[in-house]
């Protein structure tokens, strides 16, 4: 390890940064959280008008709730389901606004690359796990360079999502046309209503975050006549997953899934499925968006697109660290085979912490949403336990690194082809510490567990 004066750089002041940030201080170790964006929670603003579908007794960390007690802070009511805002102004906020972390956190700093001091990636050594990370930072007066003896990647996803395209790059006219598209959830029922008033929009995704982009469109139809919607899943209908229903631990998600199902049911929402992207061109003033179902070539004309085809992580600031990620998912290799959806498909995510999350490169861990790669199983509780292992590790602990400390509720979801029991009964066993069962392919879609709005039916980020 490097040297024990130097700080744990912690990238990204978000839930899992800030709870990196306060479960660093708990076990003695300096922490140094540095912040893309102009405030702490960047990201989570960004989908602030989300109501997300897991309550508050599983978004806050106990380290953190520690450090905001300690100043008089009172925890909001356990079974509230918080918006990304709320998350942000009662938690987030206060938590870096403590004596403990406020002069801790820089924002505005961008973390544009990592290296081993003196060390490129192809340098081997036997001092190589002793000399310090240099971090490159990007700030308003340019570059700057920060050691540290240790380094934990929380920045998230959500500013690297999937395109539109059927073959994981952007389909050609995609970026050309980027002005009409929309990625993750926009805010149609707010200040971005306009744009979606009286037209045509066409949601591709399947996912949490296409579901509640559809229900508010789907809301705002009701009130703005000429409002219509198409949906467009890579996969057959009879093959898409809409959830746990009734039998989701999480209620909040379980109804998220039967309204978005009952759109489809009734003809409120026109379904494409499957509908594969090859092109997107401009004809009579609206996107052409051309793709194939079956054998056929089809083309669909929208005034705009809503792309919820989730997320990857951004690697490209990690070239110079040695990574170990599995070649699908780009999680690290021990973690995969627990949240790969193309293996499993049933519910919850089994425990990990810092054993499953190591990578080749000593004292550098990604956590949080980026640490699941491509895979949309992340709960944000999941990340709490991630860190607190990660910061136990660090400080020599690691009997308490490979303690278990995480109870998620039962998930109800399973990724197989859609029925009647599926849609009424869980897969899943009790969702436990102690025995948890196997994941699933449609659990959480982007950072935090999200879900409706008990009235807009909106929300996913």
């Amino acid at each position: 390890m490097s040297e024990p004066s130097l700080p744990v750089v912690v990238i990204g002041a978000g839930p899992v940064g800030l709870a990196a940030a306060a479960q660093l201080l708990a076990r003695g170790l300096e922490p140094l959280v540095l912040e893309a964006g102009p405030g702490i929670g960047h990201a989570v603003r960004a989908w602030g008008h989300v109501r997300m579908f897991s309550p508050w007794e599983f978004n806050t960390d106990a380290a953190a709730r520690a450090l905001l007690e300690a100043e008089g802070w009172s925890a909001p009511q356990p079974t509230h389901y918080p918006t990304g805002l709320e998350l942000v102004t009662d938690y987030l906020a206060p938590l870096a606004a403590t004596a403990a972390l406020r002069g801790r956190i820089r924002t505005g700093s961008k973390v544009v690359g990592i290296a081993r001091r003196d060390l490129g990636r192809l340098h081997d050594g036997a001092g190589r796990g002793a000399a310090p990370f240099v971090v490159h930072i990007e700030t308003c007066c340019g570059v700057r360079v920060i050691e540290a003896r240790a380094v934990i990647d929380c920045s998230g996803t959500w500013h690297a999502p999937n395109p539109a395209g059927s073959h994981g790059m952007p389909a050609p006219g995609e970026t050309w046309h980027a002005a009409r598209i929309a990625y993750g959830i926009p805010n149609v029922l707010g200040d971005e209503r306009a744009a979606y008033t009286g037209a045509t929009t066409l949601v591709v995704g399947a996912g949490h975050s296409a579901m509640n982009a559809v229900l508010d469109l789907a809301e705002l139809a009701k009130e703005a006549p000429g409002t219509r919607i198409l949906w467009a899943f890579r996969r057959p209908l009879g093959a898409v997953n809409f959830g746990g229903g009734a039998k989701d631990g999480l209620a909040q998600r379980g109804e998220l899934g039967a309204h978005a199902q009952a759109l489809v049911e009734t003809g409120a929402v026109t379904a494409l499925a499957p509908f594969l992207i090859d092109r997107i061109t401009e004809a009579d003033g609206k996107l052409a968006v051309t793709g194939r179902q079956e054998a056929r070539t089809t083309t669909v004309q929208a005034d705009r697109l809503i792309v919820a085809t989730g997320f990857r992580p951004d690697l490209s600031f990690l070239r110079e660290v040695r990574l170990g990620l599995d070649p699908a998912v780009e999680a690290t290799p021990a973690l995969a085979p627990l949240i790969d959806p193309n293996l499993h498909s049933c519910g919850t995510v089994r425990p990990h912490g810092e054993a499953e999350l190591r990578h080749p490169e000593a004292g550098f861990y990604i956590a949080g949403m980026k640490s699941y790669g491509r895979a949309p199983t992340f709960l944000l509780a999941t990340g709490h336990e991630q860190v607190r292992s990660i910061a136990a590790y660090l400080a020599g602990d690691v009997e308490a690194a490979r303690r278990v400390e995480l109870v998620l509720p039962e998930t109800g979801v399973c990724s197989t082809v859609h029925s009647a029991a599926t849609s009424t009964a869980s897969c899943c066993g009790p969702a436990s510490a102690a025995a948890l069962p196997e994941p699933v392919s449609a659990g959480a879609c982007c950072g935090p567990a999200l879900a409706p709005a008990p009235k807009s039916g909106g929300c996913c980020g």
